[in-house]
């Protein structure tokens, strides 16, 4: 009976030291050479694209814009947060890795005690325990590379963040000085339509022309002077939200971003990188490469889990009949080795490698859709870029036929040539297409911060290149 209980466990011991079958799929994602959308862009192999994306801000030409957006990587709370979360991620590591070396504490006890008439006893004691685990089948090593690569995670997450936050700022700032813009044309054009009412007053009052165009007048100007509270709200919106970016109550640069400057406009060369350069430089598409790294270790250290384990330990002590004896006490001594494996545990390591090889599969699929977001950021970006930049061209040359024609409109309608219906087209004209022109153009710096960002502008990378789960070169991102 019992060489049958042996011959079960033995049996069962070696099942269970069986390696289970991983066939992990890695998402098949063909990256194109070059982008759809051709425009100027910088050689590729040019190493000053790398600088300009890294503080791709600074290529605008606006002080204050790169003051903002330095001050927000420092001091915002998103990015706080990540600084935090990475110093966990690398507390935890440590915290894993010394699951590898050897274990050691001291205990020390004085007792005193006493019956009856006998003399006192206090015995005392002091000793040290040792312990360590013989890593053997290398589940304590894959957990600290899952705890590793969990900790780079933190460090692309950490990139992430400072990208979208440099992005949110310049994005807040452009808007800014946008709706700037468009406050400073709205005002010059009521000036022209409150000029145009008080002649229209003149001709009403020397019968010149009926009140009905006096009342058009009015209420073209008032339509005008509508649109300056909005506008001044949205520019206090702005900056409240710029302020809270930096870490600042929302009154906070308010005296600094009181004054009115332009928008800020890229160069026309483009830091433009290739497809496989801009995953190698994304920060989420790094974080979640460096995922799937953490998942597969994980399944590692889980099939690990299903062999035995083998530990020594140790004890050496001193014992004495009081504390003043306790250095010529006597020495207790004492070594354990022990192994240890589950012999039937109804299939529950089993099912943990199947969990985490869900798991990694789950990493690899968000890896792949990663790398297809990527793709689509830049490319959207692109064709938003391309669209504004015609749009933007033909708008300019329209508002400046509007600026003519308003002009002579004024000059005829002065002179009794023509009527007060053309000057007040022009003028609508004018205002709509001036406003367009100024909100287009923030569009159209707006494209390129979303250019810079979905390139992975606004951090470097501390790695050559992108190295998939099993350490080569990935098909993905080469």
């Amino acid at each position: 009976m019992l060489a049958r209980i042996l011959l079960f466990g033995a049996t069962t011991l070696l099942s269970a030291c069986s390696s289970l079958p991983m066939t992990p799929t890695t998402p098949d994602i063909a990256v194109p050479v070059a982008w759809s959308t051709t425009l100027q862009s910088q050689p590729t192999g040019d190493k000053s694209v790398g600088i300009a994306l890294a503080a791709w801000w600074d290529s605008f030409g606006d002080p204050m814009l790169g003051m903002l957006v330095r001050r927000a990587l420092q001091a915002n709370t998103s990015v706080m947060s990540a600084q935090a979360a990475l110093r966990q991620a690398r507390a935890l590591r440590d915290v894993t890795a010394a699951s590898l070396r050897p274990v050691a504490s001291f205990s020390s006890s004085a007792q005193r005690s006493k019956t009856g008439n006998a003399g006192a006893n206090s015995p005392a004691s002091a000793g040290i325990d040792a312990s360590w685990e013989a890593d053997l089948f290398g589940a304590n090593r894959y957990g600290v590379r899952a705890a590793e690569a969990g900790a780079q995670a933190s460090v692309a997450t950490l990139a992430s963040v400072q990208v979208s936050i440099a992005a949110e700022v310049a994005l807040a700032y452009i808007q800014l000085r946008g709706e700037q813009a468009r406050l400073v044309i709205a005002r010059a054009n009521l000036a022209s339509q409150l000029e145009t009412l008080q002649i229209t007053g003149w001709r009403v009052q020397a019968g010149l022309l009926t009140s009905l165009e006096g009342e058009q007048a009015r209420a073209a100007s008032e339509q005008t002077q509508a649109q300056i509270p909005a506008l001044e709200a949205n520019v206090a919106q702005i900056a409240h939200a710029l302020a809270v970016l930096c870490a600042q109550p929302p009154a906070g640069l308010q005296s600094q971003l009181a004054g009115v400057a332009p928008v800020p406009q890229a160069p026309d060369e483009l830091a433009l990188s290739l497809p496989a350069d801009t995953l190698r430089q994304r920060p989420d598409v790094a974080a979640a490469e460096y995922e799937v790294r953490a998942a597969l270790a994980r399944v590692s250290a889980a099939d690990a889990a299903r062999y035995p384990g083998f530990r020594l330990a140790g004890s050496l002590g001193l014992n004495a009949a009081s504390l003043a004896a306790l250095g010529s006490g006597a020495v207790a001594r004492t070594i354990l080795a022990s192994v240890s494996g589950p012999l039937f545990d109804g299939g529950s390591r089993r099912a943990q490698v199947r969990a985490q090889q869900a798991a990694l599969e789950q990493a690899r699929l968000a890896y792949g859709e990663a790398i297809l977001t990527a793709l689509k950021d830049v490319e959207d970006a692109l064709s938003a870029l391309e669209g504004d930049r015609g749009r933007l061209l033909h708008l300019r040359y329209a508002a400046e036929a509007a600026v003519n024609a308003e002009l002579l409109a004024r000059q005829r309608y002065t002179g009794g040539v023509i009527d007060f219906q053309v000057v007040l087209e022009t003028q609508r004209s004018l205002l709509a297409l001036q406003d367009a022109v100024a909100s287009t153009s923030a569009d159209f710096s707006a494209d390129h911060v979303r250019l810079y960002k979905a390139l992975g502008g606004g951090w470097t990378p501390d790695h050559a290149a992108m190295r998939g789960p099993d350490g080569t070169v990935s098909g993905n991102a080469q």
